[in-house]
């Protein structure tokens, strides 16, 4: 059903009200392409609500772009919708904030992270998907040089976020999309030469398709759907980059995909057709038993068929379809179902250790999934409290900074650069100036404020949370007190004067009055010199006093001349 379906049918209801409040706030607004710019916002929602969210996402996806874009206040938002979907929509504008620049792969992984750790809810990620997507499938009307700009954002990070959280299908068309402008020579190759072979390839399958039926209806297995799947052009230019550009190579340009109702009907099919033709060696993967990291699962075989032609079989039920479509939102959808009928579902997920948030995300989805009776529960259940111990900050150039919980200014600027920590003299979050020992949240713009020559404050010691920030301080006050020891701390004037009775009272009085201390005085006389010598010794190191005080002693009756050095 499409939305507009839904405001026809439901008039009252939260969609339809959230259909004409977008609609009238975005009037008169239009996009790069011309079009009304609720267009869309309608399609995100639409998006969301093919892949089965609750209201609140969609209604938050009809509104997501009316604080940023319109003026809308927050406040508003919740007055009209109540304070979840304004939730939602606040958590949306806030990743508005992020800017991506081609970081390396550290930097991107900070930003994966930072999207959902700010995000706080995964239906935001959702909404912010939904509307990556759409602003792909429209990418055409905007700039070359914003075109690869975004499309290189989308298929680093928002692809790849996709395919961690389990949603194949978006990750792949968001991939696919990118694809073409990122690399469009190749884009154009591969249509031109594999157009004809897809064709030649679903003919085939389209052929054979009554004879896999009749086989597996002959062994007890009704499947409930049986498709193809074509290979998407970003993963087979990847793969015939393996394969030095051989399609021959390629056994799943087109593959065979079979749904039945269970998962023993899964390894059911898979021997039904190893046992009609033989499989090729080392095609053959159990993504059930063993999933991929994001939750994929399913049963992929190869086998030579009629003809003597290479086919690829993915065997899976509904549920393991739906999951490999829209992920993590159709596993929840499922958990509900399962909570409803009284059914359960056997997991056996299997995660590598190298991807520990994704591993804590699904671990985090059972414990919650199992506690949830209530299906109203449900909306609190998709809270993410597992990055409480981080918090993600932003450089005003855009740029995500992982820091642990309760990190000041002082860390951050410290994680920049050592000599930004060092000159960091004050610091603005949110474009408001906030003390150094300011508690940072996930989210915070920060700038630093910093000074030429300044020095970090044994003070800060107190506050910082990074072990870096804390041994670069300590590091820089060692170095300041061994610079200490070595500087001159006094001066000592070589005054030559005439011998005359009251001259070294007179120096000595000059230099009191200019609130000087004197530490050692001595008088020496050079055999054959007709000019005594007075050594004093002075608690004074800067040049423009000791300047000073020579210009003055000079004015003494009976000074030849005066020299200093300092010790």
């Amino acid at each position: 059903m499409t939305i507009r379906e839904i405001v026809k049918s439901s008039p009252d209801g939260m969609i339809a009200k959230a259909f004409a409040f977008s609609e009238k706030a975005h009037r008169g607004q239009k996009r790069s392409s011309g079009e009304p710019y609720f267009n869309h916002v309608l399609q995100t929602a639409q998006f969301l609500h093919d892949w089965h969210l609750d209201e609140q996402t969609v209604v938050a996806g009809l509104l997501h772009d009316t604080v940023e874009d319109t003026g809308v206040a927050t406040e508003t938002i919740e007055k009209e919708f109540g304070r979840e979907v304004a939730f939602l929509v606040e958590g949306v504008t806030k990743l508005g904030r992020l800017k991506y620049r081609g970081a390396e792969t550290t930097k991107a992984e900070n930003l994966r992270k930072m999207i959902l750790a700010i995000s706080e809810d995964l239906r935001v990620v959702f909404i912010k998907l939904a509307d990556r997507l759409h602003n792909m499938q429209t990418l055409k009307a905007l700039s070359p040089q914003a075109q690869r700009r975004i499309a290189l954002e989308t298929d680093e990070i928002y692809a790849s976020l996709a395919y961690r959280l389990g949603m194949q299908h978006v990750s792949g068309e968001l991939q696919d999309l990118a694809f073409s402008y990122l690399h469009p020579k190749e884009a154009r190759w591969l249509e031109a030469h594999t157009l004809e072979a897809y064709e030649e390839r679903t003919k085939y399958l389209q052929k054979i398709k009554p004879d896999v039926e009749e086989l597996l209806v002959q062994n007890g297995i009704k499947p409930l759907i049986i498709d193809f799947r074509a290979k998407r052009l970003s993963s087979l230019y990847k793969k015939m980059q393996r394969n030095a550009m051989d399609l021959d190579q390629i056994f799943d340009l087109v593959a065979m995909r079979i749904i039945v109702k269970s998962t023993e009907e899964c390894y059911a099919v898979l021997g039904i057709i190893h046992g009609a033709w033989p499989p090729l060696p080392g095609r053959i993967k159990d993504y059930i038993a063993m999933p991929k990291p994001n939750g994929y699962r399913s049963l992929h075989t190869t086998i030579i068929g009629p003809e003597r032609k290479a086919v690829e079989f993915q065997i899976r039920t509904k549920e393991m379809h739906e999951e490999a479509e829209t992920g993590i939102a159709a596993h929840w959808v499922y958990k509900q179902k399962e909570k409803k009928s009284g059914k359960t579902q056997p997991s056996n997920e299997n995660i590598n250790d190298d991807l520990l948030w994704v591993q804590e995300l699904r671990r985090w989805q059972e414990v919650y999934g199992e506690q949830i009776s209530d299906p109203g529960k449900f909306l609190e259940s998709m809270k993410i409290d597992f990055f409480k111990k981080r918090i993600f900050a932003i450089t005003p150039r855009g740029e995500v900074i992982d820091l642990p919980a309760g990190a000041t200014p002082v860390d951050f600027a410290y994680h920049i650069h050592t000599d930004v920590g060092s000159g960091c003299v004050g610091a603005k979050v949110n474009q408001r100036i906030v003390p150094l020992d300011h508690e940072l949240q996930s989210g915070d713009m920060v700038e630093i404020v910093t000074q030429k020559n300044k020095k970090p404050s044994s003070d800060w010691l107190r506050f910082v949370k990074t072990a870096a920030a804390k041994d670069k301080i300590r590091s820089s006050l060692r170095k300041k007190h061994r610079l200490m020891d070595h500087e001159p701390q006094r001066t000592e004037f070589r005054v030559v004067v005439e011998d005359r009775t009251g001259l070294i009272k007179d120096v000595s009085a000059a230099i009191a009055r200019s609130h000087i201390s004197i530490t050692h005085l001595e008088t020496n006389v050079s055999p054959g010199s007709r000019f005594p010598v007075d050594k004093v010794v002075c608690d004074i190191t800067e040049k423009q006093k000791i300047e000073k005080l020579i210009l003055k002693l000079k004015q003494i009756k009976g000074v030849r001349e005066i020299t200093y050095r300092l010790i």
